[in-house]
């Protein structure tokens, strides 16, 4: 169905405010109402700028209100992490494999100083060349082993991770369908789209570059601690004591890095949303001029996505550089103990293995913490979306006594509003019965889309009842309540695949079925002269098939449903009057023995419906047949006279006389 008009659509984030309050704003060559860039392009923009009216700082607030992330407050990580290893889980088994390589490894890398100690004190120093090439073989094959149980770690690692996070996001996209239509008039496109994508891979990317090799650096941490005492409890307190400014370092970079990356997984969902807007939107930013307005406020999105990401760079770049700085300083403090406190050479070479392996883990720490922070801001977001409580039509147990009136479509003092204080219904009643077809008319922002879209459940009425077949909507199941209903929207949309695969719409598509749909509405013989037939490839929106021949598709969809129920949205509006006539005959055999609601502005188009009935400001003033409405010479008529006369063939002059021009 089309969305409704501009007074019946539902607010969002102020949505409607921001296009009424911008209408003024957004004419051809205007801003779209965000800030210019303040480095790149200041100037080009200035010299723009002086030919567009300056935005409203009001306009600007309730776009950056739409389009930004809410902040989010205190993150807490073993709540994400439990909510990231319900996915994990069915994997587990690989994952316990992953630790114990992680463990083994460790420990192989603990005992090379210790091999390489007694190598050179029991070998080297003392000649003894059975021990050093003892020791060469034994380090040779530790280090073929660690490096094999590294592959074998990291692989099974990323293959859990991959497994897990492919779940994720079936999870978040299967979500996202019982979520009602409410929540999307409040969320961009490019808001949800990072979430299945982005948002996703970055907890992907925590796996992919070896997270789980933190327990592994730890066990390395307390290992090389406890051997370091052994070998020599001085030198080992020497090392130990730059450890407390590391710690007060990364404590510190850890909370402004989480900001950071809190701030990129914003900017991020922005700058998609916007992306999704102004590709969607191309004939209308090319038609207005708008080329260099749009490219200022991508620009505006592009400049703060940029310091972000600079942002985290830097304070990654610091830990790193400080990390360094501190490991330079220990082994530069141990040498100069060693003129008072003399060791053995193996052990001199040892403990200075130890101090690389000591600072190593911790480097390798603070990068990994790095995609950790990546990881728990898109894991805030994603997990943030799946804790949203809005579901799509519930059933509800407290609903209306089923009517015993028989009729298949019911409104019972019906009033909705989308945001408080703006109503779009009020005290609607009418029935249609079964096989009757009910026309809706009335000028834009009447109501007319948002009863069918109540009887679709789309959206909750505040009060009244609404009825199918006798039953409140309400106590019904939504795929019960919306397989009553065929639905012929004014822009139909096509999805990428086949004729068959479209008129199926979302089935697995029997061929004897579409061709018998094609064939009833007149359209088999136009579609079979296409390259494949039925198989006919449909682009993305069927920008390769003309607008008649996606309407007939949309009619051979509702066929191909065969449901009780009709909604007709508009459904020829957007064709011209010559394509109207020949759709004529799919539409009557689309009519056919059903029930029917029809919305149509060409009032030509219901003259036929059984029943016309008259909304203005939210109420039904009028109803009655064509020829009634006519004779009572109220709003219908009025709406008839002024479409009909704009339709009139002009007057010209000829010889000093008026004539008609033929049509």
């Amino acid at each position: 169905m089309t969305a409704p008009s501009s007074t019946e659509r539902p607010s969002g984030v102020a949505l409607e405010e921001v296009r009424s309050d911008a209408a003024e704003v957004l004419q051809p060559g205007a801003s779209m109402g965000l800030r210019p860039p303040s480095d790149a392009g200041v100037l080009a923009e200035e010299r723009r700028s002086r030919s567009r009216p300056t935005v409203p700082g009001r306009t600007e607030e309730i776009l950056r209100a739409f389009h930004e992330e809410s902040a989010i407050g205190k993150a807490y990580d073993a709540r994400l992490m439990a909510e990231i290893w319900k996915f994990v889980w069915p994997y587990r088994k690989l994952l316990w494999v992953a630790l114990a390589g992680i463990v083994i490894t460790a420990a192989g890398g603990l005992t090379r100083p210790l091999v390489m100690r007694e190598a050179i004190d029991d070998g080297a120093m003392a000649g003894n060349a059975a021990v050093l090439t003892r020791g060469g073989l034994l380090l040779v094959a530790i280090i073929l082993v660690e490096q094999l149980l590294t592959f074998a770690q990291m692989y099974t690692v990323q293959i859990v991770g991959a497994r897990a996070m492919a779940d994720l996001r079936r999870h978040v996209f299967g979500f996202l369908h019982r979520l009602p239509v409410s929540f999307f008039d409040r969320q961009p496109v490019g808001r949800l789209v990072t979430r299945v994508t982005n948002d996703v891979d970055a907890i992907l990317e925590m796996f992919a570059q070896g997270v789980l090799m933190m327990f592994g650096d730890y066990i390395k941490l307390l290992g090389i601690i406890i051997l370091m005492l052994v070998l020599d409890w001085k030198l080992a307190l020497i090392g130990f004591a730059t450890a407390p400014p590391v710690a007060v370092l990364v404590t510190i970079v850890r909370r402004r890095s989480r900001a950071a990356f809190r701030e990129i997984r914003a900017k991020t969902a922005r700058m998609n949303a916007t992306m999704n807007e102004q590709v969607s939107g191309m004939t209308v930013v090319q038609a207005f001029g708008k080329q260099e307005a749009a490219a200022a406020d991508f620009d505006h999105i592009n400049v703060a996505y940029r310091e972000a990401n600079i942002s985290a760079i830097t304070y990654e770049a610091m830990q790193d550089a400080a990390i360094e700085m501190v490991s330079a300083v220990c082994l530069a403090s141990i040498i100069v103990a060693l003129g008072v406190h003399p060791v053995s050479f193996g052990t001199v070479v040892a403990f200075t293995a130890y101090i690389n392996q000591f600072f190593e883990p911790i480097a390798m720490l603070a990068q990994r913490y790095t995609l950790l922070q990546s990881a728990m801001a898109g894991a805030e977001r994603v997990f943030g979306l799946l804790e949203t409580l809005e579901r799509d039509a519930p059933a509800q147990r407290k609903v209306a006594e089923p009517s015993t009136g028989g009729a298949a479509v019911g409104f019972e003092r019906v009033s909705f509003a989308y945001k408080p204080g703006v109503s779009v219904l009020e005290d609607v009643s009418f029935e249609a019965r079964p096989g009757e077809k009910i026309a809706l008319v009335g000028p834009t922002g009447s109501g007319k889309t948002t009863i069918t879209s109540l009887l679709l459940r789309l959206y909750e009425q505040q009060i009244g009842v609404v009825r199918v077949d006798g039953k409140d909507v309400r106590g019904l199941e939504r795929h019960d309540l919306r397989g009553r209903f065929a639905v012929v929207p004014q822009d139909v949309f096509l999805f990428p695949g086949t004729v068959a695969t479209n008129i199926a719409a979302g089935e697995e598509p029997d061929g004897e079925r579409v061709a018998e749909a094609l064939r009833r509405i007149g359209a088999y013989d136009l579609f079979m002269r296409r390259a494949g037939g039925l198989d006919a490839k449909v682009d993305e929106h069927g920008g390769n098939f003309s607008a008649g021949e996606r309407q007939l598709i949309a009619f051979a969809r509702a066929l191909y449903r065969d449901a009780p129920i009709l909604i007709l949205d508009e459904a020829t509006a957007s064709v011209d009057s010559d394509t109207e006539a020949r759709l004529q005959r799919a539409l009557d055999e689309l009519l056919r023995g059903r029930t029917a609601i029809v919305i149509a502005h060409r009032l030509s188009t219901i003259r036929r419906a059984d029943r016309i009935l008259v909304l203005h400001k939210g109420r039904i003033v009028e109803q009655g047949k064509h020829e009634e409405l006519l004779a009572l010479g109220g709003l219908y008529a009025k709406l008839h006279e002024l479409q009909f006369r704009k339709s009139a063939p002009a007057p010209e002059r000829a010889n000093g006389r008026l004539r008609q021009t033929s049509a």
